[in-house]
């Protein structure tokens, strides 16, 4: 794909009447020719070329890493919970099967790794999409071409401009609209309750893992026999403990804390056996297992005010039950609290952000963790997405803020309408379905679900 910004746009006399200023922003039927740039190549992004795509929709789509799906590769080795049926995208699906691909069976639980190798490579792959994807860019910022965000006068008629660092130069590229569908992974919460990062976290960074590593693989070598603080109180914590105790069968010196804010630790064990998801049940009934052999020491509430080094390892400092209390000589903390978005691409831009969830602002009450779960957000699409900035879209997690009831199968019915609607086709975009089991779907290693407003499980 040509770099937009290499392209001069001349119409008529290339030089300006006297007196006349010079043209410095395209008209509107102009900013009809330029594509709709989409930020991200994760499922729900490559789902919106798919839309585009089929719907005979120039677009590009910068991804930040050497590969579509960059970042599920970094959690290859969790199984989610919800089965091949609702991971893929009805337009993915139909221009891959054109291309002769051969669907995984539906009722089956991937893991991240065959999400990436089975589905989104292929995806990326296809010819109505590979030419138009830039990989290794990193988008630095969005705004209006020559615009900033205190100008008013005819800003919806000005192109986008996305600046981006590629392949280590500094490249723009313009657009007639923006899907944000850059996620939230990578983003992660503090193992502070406050939610604030500190300095004396950040300093053990080499010694904190946030998410969910691969503890029986590649990185055994890091925990064995060592006194291990798993921080959390869902399911993606509870998926980490269970690994950990496998690693304790082989090494025995191996000590687990669970660290939680819950009042009682029962309350993290869900449903057991009576969990409409099984793997979800087995995850709880399996951790409930663990600690009452003894396996799994839980110290729970306990409020982490400060994270710090000291001679024998990590100290947490913090509150247990109104007092004050500190726990010291560990070894490695596994943070498993969730991730955040980052707004900082598109603070040049006008967008309406609620204050607590940071979801999408017409999302907020939809999506309010405290109210909902995975299969209780009702379907939504373009009329709820849009921003104050015409054309521009936060879609997929990112659209969910900090809360953790996001569906992959949720993001892909927000960029068929968005799709729909930047395409003309407005009764499409204004028709939302989604069709998701009344217990939700989301993601465990077995592995991962959503109980707690601090932690990040659906997919």
């Amino acid at each position: 794909m040509t770099n937009l910004n290499d392209l001069i746009v001349v119409k008529g006399c290339c030089t300006p009447k006297k007196n006349e200023p010079e043209k410095t922003s395209l008209s509107k039927d102009e900013g009809k020719e330029l594509p709709v740039a989409i930020i991200g190549a994760g499922p729900v992004g490559l789902a919106a070329a798919a839309h585009l795509a089929s719907r005979g929709q120039s677009f590009i789509l910068l991804e930040s890493g050497m590969q579509a799906g960059a970042n599920i590769k970094s959690w290859g080795h969790i199984r989610l919970f919800s089965p091949w049926k609702y991971n893929i995208d009805k337009a993915a699906a139909r221009l891959l099967s054109a291309n002769g691909w051969i669907q995984p069976k539906m009722e089956a639980l991937p893991t991240g790794k065959e999400l990436v190798e089975q589905y989104l490579k292929p995806l990326s792959r296809l010819p109505e999409i590979k030419p138009f994807i830039h990989l290794d860019t990193n988008v630095l910022s969005v705004g209006r071409k020559d615009t900033d965000k205190m100008k008013t006068a005819n800003r919806e008629n000005i192109p986008y401009v996305i600046h981006a660092e590629q392949n280590g130069e500094y490249k723009t590229f313009e657009s007639r609209a923006v899907i944000d569908a850059s996620g939230t992974w990578g983003n992660p919460n503090p193992a502070s309750s406050s939610g604030i990062w500190l300095a004396d976290e950040k300093e053990l960074k080499e010694k904190i893992f946030y998410g969910i590593p691969d503890i029986l693989g590649s990185e055994q070598e890091r925990y064995r026999n060592k006194r291990i603080a798993v921080v959390g109180g869902g399911h993606s914590a509870i998926n980490s403990l269970l690994d950990l105790a496998t690693l304790k069968d082989s090494y025995p010196e191996t000590e687990i804390l669970w660290i939680m804010r819950r009042i009682q630790v029962e309350d993290a064990y869900g449903g057991e056996e009576k969990d409409a998801l099984e793997a979800r049940g087995r995850l709880g009934s399996r951790i409930h297992q663990l600690v009452d052999n003894g396996q799994v020491e839980v110290i729970t509430p306990f409020r982490i005010q400060l994270v710090k080094k000291s001679e024998t390892g990590i100290e947490l400092i913090g509150i247990q039950n109104g007092k004050p209390g500190s726990l010291d000589g560990i070894d490695e903390m596994i943070v498993n609290t969730g991730s955040r978005p980052d707004f900082s691409i598109i603070n040049e831009l006008r967008t309406s952000i609620d204050s607590s969830t940071e979801s999408v602002e017409a999302l907020a009450p939809l999506i309010d963790p405290n109210i909902h779960s995975c299969g209780t957000v009702r379907p939504h699409g373009e009329k709820e997405l849009r921003q104050p900035e015409k054309n521009f879209y936060i879609v997929g997690s990112k659209s969910y803020g900090r809360a953790p009831t996001f569906l992959m199968a949720t993001g892909y019915e927000q960029v068929r309408s968005v799709a729909a609607h930047l395409s003309g086709d407005i009764a499409a975009a204004e028709k939302v379905e989604l069709d998701l089991p009344e217990t939700g779907v989301c993601s465990v290693n077995l592995k991962s679900s959503c109980d707690e407003p601090d932690f990040s499980c659906c997919n």
